[in-house]
């Protein structure tokens, strides 16, 4: 670049200092191009020789891109320096290098132009001033923006080519390798292998990707990963996280897919400025760019892999467009994730109540959340029962079946866990023995390598006994049955139905034998009967109708007017226990039609605020029916005759309330001269006046002698 003599330069912009920018667009190049990167640095010297005394070389941005979205520091503080006026020219072997995109293109010439600084490359300097020079630099800089956009198409197509044809080598996930002809093979070590088989085999026993993820955590199953770094991938073994056993589930890959695009980039405007940021959410396989069903051998069938995601997407708790939570739980809601709305098409929801918090409700949410009501809600217990019955009707016949199923798995089954560290042992047995070879080959003389290699085999050996001691602590690999189990295993099959309905059931098991027969429940209201009309939709095709009424709601469920008079009249002189029997004998019932019982009449006072007590205080002066006959040495049928001839006055509170007697009336000289009268003659009269007179008596009745007692 021979500019000593050019015009352009003056004595003020030799007087402040010339920045000499380096770029290159990734690291790649920084590490082979070295060529390149040399005569960038080279400027320096060009830029010294023109005559600038303070020279400045800006290379922080080698290695980085200078496309839209890109965040180049050096590109940053050469603007910023421009601008506070201490730079008299920008030098840089390319102009091309300052920058690939119009923004910062023009946004440099504009500080460059206010501030009177130069631009320099290894043709010409170049004024902004200056309208040809200002020409000059637009034209570079636009052709230097189209020659990366043709650059990128170029290779983006040849990329898209490659792979519509299944070729484009990429990163491959654990489970998965090239072999010498670059073809997608399943990964040759065997141990690796059964690790991401046994991921599919868990998500199918436990359905859910979070329980699958907790049993490789607290069994300690360690799962291969591969780390990148350096340009390669290592095979490292260590616990997996949610979103790695997430992400083998999802992934199409393992299924024999091959996808291209599938997590596509998008250009987006944040913070002041364009950048390119990649989507957080991949798209389905069939909407990426290229998708190939069979290109390779998968671990699962695609028909397999669309059930596990289509079970993942109804596990899901991001309420979007059908809000569900059907992930199969321990909760008390057999329904749970199977019930549709049949107004307005959403998924009902669960939640649970009560004093144990186990009672479940179903609701539709409808415009609740915008100040509305909800579009349909009832209680889950009898509707969990009922539709209990059906399943049970639909299944009873295969319990012989699901019964020698059960048999042939427990017969068959492989423990996982012990399976994996058996492998995990093969493995750490090849790496000892490895380390032994390493060890034993070097040279005793040499101690600071043998040294080094002893520490790495005793560690070897020291995993290898801690993989057989665990190994040692699990139980055997098979379970077996014996006849007698194997029998018991029958029976439950014949008796289904009682094993359903046992408390000891689990809800989780329950739930998966719903949903394993059942695609979906619509339900309808039907306000004007309060009858609940349930469609069943078998997984078959086939379906079922049925209308159970709804249950009443806690809102609705109050207790009588009639029932309440009673507990007025009687509580204060009577014990909630006693208030209850006459409820339960005048036929009354709570407002959820159920009989009376303590609790229950307490509950009602405290909610209607009457006073009262649990159990009725003693009373000296009135006695009850059972008292009176205690108290006067009778049964209390002589006591209910004399009520009933008028002998003897009773009062009640309301009617089949117990009677109240008088002591005083019981201790009257008539009731002793009749009871004294039926002590000695075994007749009840009911006039004591003409005992004493001698009269004649009434004879009432005629009894025996029975223990002390007289009627």
């Amino acid at each position: 670049m021979n500019t000593w003599k050019n015009p352009k330069i003056r004595d003020e912009h030799l007087c402040r200092k010339a920045l000499v920018y380096l770029r290159q667009s990734s690291m790649k190049q920084v590490i082979n191009n070295r060529e390149s990167q040399r005569l960038q640095y080279a400027m320096e010297s060009e830029a010294r020789s023109i005559g600038f005394a303070q020279t400045e070389v800006v290379d922080c941005d080698l290695g980085m891109r200078a496309s839209i979205g890109s965040e180049r520091r050096g590109f940053e503080y050469v603007i910023s320096e421009v601008a506070r006026g201490h730079v008299g020219a920008v030098v840089s072997r390319e102009v091309s290098r300052l920058s690939r995109t119009d923004k910062d293109w023009c946004h440099l010439l504009e500080v460059c132009q206010v501030f009177d600084t130069l631009v320099l490359d290894e043709e010409r300097v170049y004024d902004l001033s200056e309208i040809d020079d200002q020409l000059m630099l637009g034209i570079k800089g636009t052709m230097s923006v189209v020659e990366l956009k043709i650059l990128k198409m170029r290779m983006q197509d040849g990329k898209e080519e490659k792979a519509r044809r299944g070729e484009l080598k990429m990163r491959l996930p654990p489970g998965y390798a090239y072999d010498p002809f670059d073809k997608v093979v399943k990964d040759p070590d065997d141990r690796v292998r059964q690790a991401i088989a046994s991921i599919f085999q868990k998500f199918k026993e436990l359905w859910s990707a979070r329980q699958t993820f907790k049993w490789f955590h607290d069994n300690d199953v360690s799962l291969p990963v591969n780390i990148w770094g350096g340009g390669h991938s290592r095979l490292q073994w260590k616990k997996p996280t949610q979103s790695f056993v997430e992400n083998v589930l999802q992934n199409p890959f393992y299924a024999g897919a091959y996808v291209y695009g599938r997590r596509p980039t998008k250009t987006v405007f944040s913070e002041n400025k364009l950048t390119k940021k990649r989507s957080g959410t991949p798209v389905s396989p069939e909407e990426c760019r290229v998708f190939i069903k069979e290109h390779h051998e998968g671990y699962i069938s695609w028909e397999e892999y669309e059930q596990n995601r289509e079970r993942m997407r109804r596990n899901s708790l991001r309420f979007e467009s059908d809000p569900t939570v059907a992930a199969v739980r321990s909760g008390h809601g057999l329904l749970a994730g199977l019930l549709r709305c049949g107004h307005c098409g959403r998924k009902l929801q669960v939640r649970y109540w009560g004093k144990t918090g186990t009672k479940p409700r179903y609701f539709c949410n409808g415009n609740y959340d915008t100040g509305g009501d909800y579009c349909i809600s009832f209680g889950g217990d009898k509707i969990d029962d009922r539709l209990g019955e059906e399943i049970l009707g639909a299944i009873s016949e295969l319990g012989i079946e699901a019964a020698l199923r059960a048999i042939e798995t427990l017969n068959g089954q492989q423990d996982t866990r012990c399976h994996a560290y058996e492998l995990e042992l093969k493995q750490l047995r090849y790496e000892t023995e490895r380390a032994f070879e390493q060890y034993n080959q070097v040279d005793p003389k040499n101690r600071l390598v043998a040294q080094e290699l002893e520490n790495r085999w005793n560690a070897k050996m020291l995993q290898l006994q801690q993989a057989q001691d665990a190994l040692a602590s699990l139980q055997p690999t098979y379970q077996t049955v014996t006849p007698h189990v194997e029998e018991c295993i029958r029976n439950l099959g014949r008796n289904f139905s009682q094993v359903w309905n046992d408390t000891h059931c689990p809800m989780d098991l329950k739930k998966k034998i719903a949903h394993a027969i059942i695609e979906e429940i619509t339900v309808n209201l039907h306000d004007d009967s309060r009858m609940l009309h349930f469609v069943i939709h078998w997984k078959g095709g086939c379906h079922t109708e049925l209308s159970i009424l709804k249950p009443r709601s806690a809102i609705y469920a109050k207790t009588s007017m009639e029932a309440l008079d009673i507990i007025r009249k009687m509580s204060s002189n009577y014990g909630d226990d006693q208030i209850a029997a006459v409820l339960n004998k005048s036929g009354h019932r709570t407002g959820k039609e159920k009989r009376w019982n303590q609790e229950r009449v307490a509950t009602a006072r405290r909610k209607n605020s009457i006073p009262g007590q649990r159990r009725a205080p003693e009373k000296l002066t009135v006695l009850t029916q059972a008292q009176a006959a205690k108290y006067c040495k009778v049964s209390q049928h002589t006591i209910h005759r004399m009520v009933e001839t008028g002998l003897l006055v009773n009062h009640q509170q309301v009617p089949l309330a117990p009677w109240e007697i008088s002591k005083a009336d019981l201790d009257s000289p008539q009731i002793k001269i009749v009871l004294q009268h039926l002590k000695q003659t075994g007749e009840l009269t009911t006039r004591g006046d003409h005992l004493a007179n001698q009269l004649p008596l009434t004879l009432i009745n005629k009894g025996v002698d029975n223990g002390g007692y007289y009627e």
